[in-house]
């Protein structure tokens, strides 16, 4: 299997050169293949979200390389790293921060369309994944009127919306109550196993870490498994 995302030697410091330098991340390095849902597990202010936000093109590190799906954005200029992150990532956050003024579809709809997708495949589209979720009922309606775990599971299909290669994913169901967190996390390793694509989800849940791959800890800066 290839690697989807590949971290190599990656170096990330705050404050660097200045009194109370705090140095996250020390030579991490990490791969995974499509295919395979990677926990990570990590105490609160190791470096978890700092993590997440590098593999996510959202933040760069220090020095070190990241490549995915065989592209190294490392140094990529931002229209690349913002079209890879349209293309070929997918977020899902503990919140689910839909679009209040939009229905569940047009939440799935308008990424597609930033994509470049026409209208009337990216609303084909959208229908798919909420009936995956067991949602087609409620596609037009706006976030308010659903719960809690509707919300995440259409979050988690506006992530999937492009086919992304990656799936990254913080807390996902830290908002939610045990029972809902058990089930929509059964959704989401569906939607992950369905797609075959690569995904690395952060949790303080290690009843759910453990159903996943493999289970990564953060600790002093660096990976262990």
């Amino acid at each position: 299997m290839s690697d989807v995302l590949h971290l190599e030697m990656l170096e990330k410091c705050y404050n660097r050169g200045q009194p109370g330098e705090i140095a996250v991340l020390r030579g991490l390095n990490l791969s995974i293949p499509a295919g395979q849902v990677a926990a990570l597990v990590a105490p609160s202010g190791a470096g978890k979200s700092t993590l997440l936000h590098i593999a996510g093109l959202l933040d760069t590190p220090d020095s070190g390389r990241v490549v995915i799906g065989g592209t190294d954005l490392s140094g990529a200029p931002d229209r690349a790293r913002t079209a890879a992150r349209r293309a070929d990532l997918g977020f899902v956050y503990q919140f689910h921060h839909l679009l209040p003024e939009f229905s569940a579809a047009e939440n799935i709809i308008l990424p597609q369309l930033a994509n470049g997708t026409a209208r009337r495949a990216a609303e084909a589209r959208a229908g798919e994944l909420l009936e995956r979720v067991g949602l087609s009922a409620r596609a037009d309606h706006r976030p308010s009127a659903l719960s809690g775990g509707e919300q995440q599971r259409v979050a988690f299909c506006r992530a999937l919306a492009n086919g992304p290669k990656l799936l990254l994913a913080d807390e996902p169901t830290g908002n939610l109550d045990p029972g809902t967190s058990e089930r929509v996390f059964g959704v989401l390793m569906d939607l992950v196993r369905e797609t075959g694509m690569a995904a690395l989800i952060a949790t303080h849940n290690l009843e759910l870490a453990a159903k996943m791959d493999r289970v990564l800890r953060l600790e002093a800066g660096q990976l262990t498994e």
